[in-house]
């Protein structure tokens, strides 16, 4: 997990930011990005790809990423962006937004599967939350900060939907509150006119 950082350290860069976001595929809510600088040569157990890590596991990690790290910040882009730009760019957005808050400037980026638009070098990486320590690391942040919205605030806010449940994903529930309800203001309605559509001619 610590491969592309070690050659980059070996290069003489010391702020290496791993960045990856969540959310990407919600029907609901924000796309959160995450960005970390870990201390060169920390090793944290158990850090992985956030979606193959338990909540509570995450939750942990999270503590222990937050304590040792010098620095991480999280981001968050709402769904009227979301439509208003596309998903794409409003990942991109986040990331972006998540790295400029760092309290501590980064060097280098280690980016999960996309390109950060700050002039800063960095290296895309596919599936780089499984084999980048940094980029994992981010992941973790980014999803127990967008679980936490789910199952507190958003939950608060709009419980006819299930979004504890779901978080905000594509499920049978989450499709049947849709056609019972109706579209929330946080919904993205360029991710529903197609679904809603399907589900109503069935």
């Amino acid at each position: 997990m610590l491969q592309y950082e070690q050659s980059l350290w070996g290069e003489g860069f010391t702020s290496i930011a791993g960045v990856d976001e969540v959310g990407r595929g919600c029907l609901f809510g924000d796309v959160v990005a995450g960005a970390v600088i870990l201390p060169p040569g920390l090793v944290i157990e158990g850090v992985n790809d956030s979606k193959k890590l338990s909540e509570k596991k995450r939750e942990q990690l999270y503590e222990v990423i937050a304590s040792s790290a010098i620095a991480w910040s999280v981001a968050r882009v709402d769904a009227s962006v979301v439509d208003d730009i596309n998903i794409k760019q409003a990942a991109r957005l986040a990331m972006k937004i998540a790295v400029e808050s760092l309290q501590v400037a980064a060097d280098y980026l280690l980016v999960d599967a996309e390109k950060v638009d700050l002039a800063l070098p960095q290296q895309s990486i596919i599936k780089g939350d499984a084999t980048s320590q940094s980029i994992a690391a981010a992941s973790i942040m980014a999803k127990v900060t967008r679980d936490r919205l789910c199952v507190g605030e958003w939950e608060e806010q709009f419980p006819e939907y299930g979004i504890a449940i779901h978080k905000g994903y594509a499920t049978k529930l989450h499709r049947e509150r849709l056609l019972q309800y109706g579209p929330s203001s946080e919904h993205r309605r360029t991710f529903l006119r197609k679904l809603l559509g399907e589900e109503s001619t069935k």
